[in-house]
């Protein structure tokens, strides 16, 4: 489980890393910053899924801060979401630290 877990990591750096290109060209092109934003990249790709996850948001509980949340994500550029992501679940796959403190005869 743990390498399917650091595989789909590796997988989320090297798709942050393609992007984080994708998104430099365009900013040189531009000749300004000009990222493209999770909510972009998801219309472009599949904009009913996107309609479905919020309304899905929509139906739950705590429906405000779960849009508030949802927005906040969707802001932000899609290269950092993708690295934040794989990062995350590279260190969730190491493997535990067996001693983490040395003993007073191993000085």
């Amino acid at each position: 489980m743990r390498l399917l877990v650091r595989i789909a990591g590796t997988w989320l750096v090297g798709l942050a890393l393609v992007l984080a290109v994708i998104d430099g060209t365009k900013s040189l092109g531009a000749s300004r910053l000009a990222p493209t934003s999770l909510a972009q990249s998801w219309k472009s790709l599949n904009p009913s899924s996107l309609v479905a996850v919020e309304s899905f948001f929509d139906s739950r509980y705590f429906a405000n801060l779960l849009d508030g949340a949802m927005a906040g994500l969707l802001s932000y550029p899609t290269f950092a979401v993708a690295g934040v992501t794989g990062i995350v679940l590279i260190l969730l796959g190491r493997a535990p630290r067996r001693e983490r403190y040395l003993h007073q005869d191993q000085i």
